[in-house]
């Protein structure tokens, strides 16, 4: 069984797990409603996706659920 000789240090053991922190996320700013959104993603408040109308949202919406 493998058994280290010596104690990893906590500074050695940190800068190991420097690169396990979670990206951040790229959000952006609907270009319809203003709403953030994340990027290259429809944008929940308008339904809307690179300039096009992609998703129902509203009145007509709500009558069909």
């Amino acid at each position: 069984m493998a058994v280290p000789k010596k104690k990893t240090s906590k500074s050695r053991r940190n800068m190991r797990r420097s690169h396990h922190a979670l990206p951040m996320v790229n959000v952006s700013e609907c270009a319809n409603c203003g709403e953030l959104k994340m990027s290259h993603h429809v944008c929940q408040s308008c339904g809307q996706y690179n300039g096009r109308q992609v998703i129902a949202l509203g009145e007509a919406a709500e009558a069909d659920a």
